[in-house]
């Protein structure tokens, strides 16, 4: 299985409008969606079986039993995360302040305080005629890298058969980020024309290159400032990265994703411009160079 996956230094850029239009595309018999703060390639997936719906769990949290519970204090004073508050005459946890450290339960005087398996999100997995697997966090909960892995891997092994894998990424550079990048086979980075899209670009290409993952480099809404869009693409010319292509700003793309539909399905600029630039990465994802 060859795994291609799509970045972008921020959210909004078009990673996952590009994601859905390549799955549509190549008829990828696999795909992932690993953005778990905040997923939304379901929406145009159009996967008709209901998704095998699994509890992740990430760290332990402190829990407290209100019937030991002395009331000392000596967890509030002790927590450096302010997780610990009172209340009722005795002392609670505040589930989005605990780290998991450990610390209050070792220094109970009472044995009050143990700690449990937290349910940290929920991990959905969808097998028809395709497998696709995505996952969300819970609010305020950690380890979002560990479910990024988790949501990749029962990706490949309820797909052992299929040739690619599509996975829309995580933004930014992060731990969910490096999560992502771990294991592909390319990375297509996809950007805007700004200043910050493209120092968005530098930061996911020292990362890929740490990683050592081929990249390519889109920029989306390039109409938006032209001068820049080809700044970009001057500064993957100079530093040696495969530059595939220009997407134009499509007032089509809202619109069918607002129906649920990828752009691939509809016709418009945008559609032919993707297709130009999937031709491209496939070529580069085919390269054994």
């Amino acid at each position: 299985m060859k795994k291609l996956l799509i970045l972008s230094g921020k959210g909004g850029t078009g990673k996952t409008t590009t994601a859905a239009s390549f799955i549509r595309f190549s008829q990828a018999q696999a795909f992932a969606d690993c953005d778990v703060d905040a997923p939304n390639l379901h929406i145009v997936s159009k996967m008709t079986v209901k998704p095998e719906v699994t509890d992740y769990y990430g760290m332990e949290k402190a829990v407290i039993d209100p019937k030991k519970c002395l009331n000392c204090g000596k967890c509030a004073a002790n927590c450096r995360f302010d997780a610990v508050r009172h209340a009722d005459g005795h002392c609670e946890i505040d589930e989005f302040g605990c780290e998991g450290c450990g610390v209050c339960a070792a220094i109970c005087p009472a044995d009050a305080i143990s700690m449990q398996s937290d349910a940290a999100g929920k991990l959905s997995l969808y097998k028809d005629k395709q497998t696709f697997a995505t996952a969300e966090l819970k609010m305020g909960r950690g380890n979002s890298g560990k479910l990024v892995s988790e949501v990749k891997s029962v990706m490949s092994d309820a797909a052992p058969d299929a040739d690619l894998a599509i996975i829309d990424g995580s933004p930014g550079i992060g731990c969910p980020v490096i999560a992502s990048v771990t294991g592909v086979d390319m990375a297509l980075i996809v950007t805007e024309p700004s200043a910050s899209g493209l120092s968005d670009l530098k930061r996911l290409l020292h990362t890929s290159d740490i990683l050592r993952v081929k990249v390519a480099v889109c920029v989306n809404k390039y109409d938006a400032c032209p001068e820049k869009a080809e700044e970009i693409r001057d500064f993957c010319k100079q530093e040696n990265i495969t530059f595939v292509g220009f997407m134009p700003f499509d007032k089509k793309a809202s619109q069918a994703i607002n129906q649920g539909m990828s752009v691939a399905d509809v016709d418009c600029p945008l559609r032919d411009a993707l297709r130009q630039i999937y031709d491209k990465t496939m070529a580069l994802l085919e390269d054994k160079k």
